[in-house]
């Protein structure tokens, strides 16, 4: 028996409405709305091959990540700040 809940969390989940990249570094920006109002939320990746050379994902950085994934938070927190801007001036 399939499982059903799974499926249909599958089908609702929402993609990010923006993405930041510098190089291997993602920042996927989420949008949340609440009765209280919207809410922003940052998730980040870095992309690796593996020895096989498929492509997987991992949220641990070394040092030599690290400028790139802080150069990614600063560009994801410009995109929210203009998100931000343009619906108040709505």
């Amino acid at each position: 028996m399939p499982n059903t809940k799974k499926n249909e969390a599958a089908e609702t989940k929402k993609a990010p409405v923006a993405k930041a990249r510098v190089g291997l570094i993602t920042a996927s920006i989420w949008e949340n709305q609440t009765e209280t109002g919207t809410f922003h939320n940052v998730t980040f990746e870095r992309r690796y091959r593996d020895s096989e050379g498929n492509w997987k994902s991992s949220h641990s950085y070394n040092a030599d990540d690290l400028l790139s994934l802080a150069k990614a938070a600063d560009m994801a927190h410009t995109k929210i700040v203009e998100a931000r801007n343009s619906s108040s001036e709505e």
